[in-house]
């Protein structure tokens, strides 16, 4: 049984490797996407706020269970998007997803942000994610067919922070 999950902000540079690892075992995601999952952690540790890039990572017992990426939509005033959002899946179901989603929001209204979009692929694959979305108060604003390859499109989420 894991302990209770800590929450952190700063990324470190074991991240890298612990989002590439966690990212690939979802069997959701390309080696391409895995790639630029840990990218966005080293750009983040490379320039900081500057990067636009921030973090929550959900650790038990020294290990990433989950984390989520999200950062201000450029020439928006206060538009963000998330960027990933990635639980082990041994943990999926537990309320991990929620509370690193919570997170998330709480820290985009830190940052003045009052919309935040998730995109998604239109696939039977992807309907646990859409399951989520909806879960955690995102409705669907549009979907752009056939945008990722024929037959898969780009579902957008978006929710209006309180």
């Amino acid at each position: 049984m894991k302990s209770a999950y800590s929450l952190r902000a700063q990324p470190q540079m074991k991240d890298i490797e612990s989002v590439r690892r966690l990212i690939s075992s979802t069997g959701f995601f390309s080696d391409e996407e895995i790639t630029i999952a840990g990218e966005l952690v080293e750009e983040a540790l490379a320039k900081g706020e500057a990067s636009g890039y921030y973090f929550i990572f959900a650790e038990a017992d020294g290990e990433l269970e989950g984390y989520c990426c999200f950062g201000p939509v450029p020439l928006t005033r206060e538009s963000f998007d998330l960027y990933w959002i990635a639980v082990a899946p041994e943990q999926q179901g537990s309320g991990l997803g929620q509370c690193l989603m919570a997170a998330a929001e709480d820290a985009i209204r830190k940052r003045g942000g009052t919309r935040v979009y998730a995109d998604t692929s239109s696939r039977e694959q992807y309907l646990p994610t859409r399951s989520f979305y909806a879960a955690c108060g995102y409705r669907q604003a549009a979907l752009l067919s056939d945008f990722y390859a024929p037959g898969d499109g780009k579902l957008i989420y978006c929710k209006t922070l309180a």
